[in-house]
Parts: C-alpha cells; sequence; structure tokens
C-alpha cells in the first residue's frame, strides 16, 4: 500500500518510549505517534492513552521523503477534520515560532544590521589574512 500526507490508516502499537509509540502499519511499514499527537492538551505520561498490542486509527501528518520516516497523530482524528483546499493537509493545531501579538515588522533587524556587517566584514578580512 502506498501511504500518503492525510491517510487515515488502522496500525498496532509494537512499542512505547516515553517521547512517543511506534505503530505498525504493515508487515514492513511503521510510523511514530510523537506523545504531542496522542491527544489534545498536555500529555505527561503516554501510557494513559496508548498501550503496547492496542490497534489505533492514525492520521499520516508527514512523510519524510529522504528517511521514508512515517509521522501519525491520533489528535487529529479526535475532532472534526475539515479538509482544505490548499495542496496539503495540515491538522487544527497551530504552532507559533514568535509572539503574533507583538507587531514589531523589521525593527529588530534594523537595529542589528549595522553590527552584523561590521562583524562580517572583519571576519571576511581575517580570513583573507589567513589565506595570505
Amino acid at each position: 500500500m502506498k501511504y500518503k500526507i492525510g491517510m487515515t490508516v488502522v496500525g498496532k502499537v509494537t512499542g512505547i518510549q516515553p517521547y512517543g509509540a511506534f505503530v505498525s502499519l504493515d508487515d514492513h511499514i511503521q510510523g511514530l505517534i510523537h506523545i504531542s499527537e496522542c491527544h489534545h492538551g498536555f500529555v505527561a505520561d503516554i501510557h494513559k492513552f496508548l498501550k503496547t498490542d492496542q490497534k489505533v486509527k492514525v492520521m499520516i501528518i508527514d512523510i519524510d521523503e529522504y528517511s521514508q520516516k512515517i509521522s501519525l497523530s491520533v489528535r487529529c482524528l479526535e475532532k472534526p477534520f475539515v479538509l482544505t483546499p490548499e495542496p496539503f493537509v495540515r491538522c487544527e493545531h497551530k504552532h507559533y515560532w514568535t509572539n503574533r501579538k507583538i507587531n514589531e515588522g523589521f525593527k529588530p533587524i534594523q537595529i542589528r544590521l549595522d553590527g552584523w556587517m561590521k562583524k562580517a566584514l572583519v571576519d571576511m578580512e581575517s580570513d583573507n589574512l589567513k589565506l595570505n
């Protein structure tokens, strides 16, 4: 079976680690449910939600093209899942790498840009001296 992101499949939990659970999708393919994807909200102990040899319905949320590792989620199936017209499927939760309530724009870059350029020029000059 060719697995694709967004597919819902049933697998069997083959092992549990503190960081997640390994799920066998078929005889040759195995995926991982990260602890953050086993239930909505904070999960202190994955054993409260998953057991070894348990059959579990999961959604494929990522497939690493290079290593062929498959990331699985139970959390995406706990609430109704809405497919978006975008070319990819994503879960309902969002991760923000910055504080989206503060609108600083490019000001932090502008403040540091002169220092970065001076340091880059000094580094470039020292590299040129080492080559000569």
